[in-house]
């Protein structure tokens, strides 16, 4: 990228499964763009508020809000790069690891719900784009952190194939998924996604949709940085 070229934000939302990650960390390489995995952050929140949850005993304060508001200023969450790729830590651990689970997977889609969680995470998401030059994925980054993001791709798939992915992602991380339940899931996780009060999945208005359930990753990665140049060359 020439460095006349002005930068820009790029947002990509979508549903859970979907290759937001993957897609969003081949864009930024390829553009020499900065990453950032907002899904990781809500993970991390989730990791330090269960294990808050479980030092206490009490497994129901993870449905308590103001609980849940009075953790948060003891969170830190950084990205670090480790070789040609990040990790998360948490207030200094790395957690990379910990937070992709499935287990954490979910509770991140449930405290996600909560308002003070999405506000804190948010603020921080919004300063990281200050300077532009960035990917962002998530699940209302081009609605609510970067409305006014220049580019803005909103990424879906069959539920079939989207839990065909995540089954044999977590196979590949050792663990013995069963495919119904993954695809229960994921079926309740859109399901929280899309109906919570605060900052729901929707495609925004003036993003681009790109069904991926058919196309290969080199067919999606090229179409997504023609979408990306022509959007430079508006600039």
């Amino acid at each position: 990228m020439s460095d006349k070229q002005k930068k820009i934000i790029v947002a990509i939302d979508g549903y859970s499964s979907c290759g937001k990650s993957t897609i969003a960390k081949q864009l930024a390489r390829a553009v020499g763009y900065t990453y950032v995995d907002t899904g990781a952050m809500y993970r991390a929140v989730a990791l330090f508020l269960s294990r808050k949850a479980q030092e206490a005993g009490k497994a129901e304060l993870l449905n308590d809000t103001e609980w849940v508001e009075r953790q948060l200023p003891a969170i830190s969450i950084r990205f670090v790069r480790v070789g040609d790729g990040q990790h998360v830590t948490l207030n200094g651990e790395d957690v990379e690891a910990q937070i992709r689970t499935l287990e954490i997977g979910n509770r991140a889609s449930q405290v996600s719900t909560i308002g003070a969680v999405r506000r804190f995470l948010v603020a921080q998401q919004q300063a990281m784009g200050n300077d532009k030059g960035i990917v962002m994925d998530g699940r209302d980054i081009g609605t609510v952190v970067f409305p006014d993001a220049e580019l803005k791709l909103f990424l879906t798939a069959s539920p079939e194939v989207r839990a065909q992915r995540r089954f044999l992602e977590l196979q590949e991380k050792g663990e013995q998924p069963v495919f119904e339940e993954v695809l229960r899931d994921l079926g309740e996780r859109d399901y929280r996604d899309t109906h919570r009060q605060e900052s729901p999945l929707r495609k925004a208005d003036d993003a681009i949709e790109v069904d991926n359930s058919n196309l290969t990753r080199e067919q999606q990665t090229q179409h997504i940085l023609d979408l990306f140049n022509k959007c430079i060359a508006q600039q």
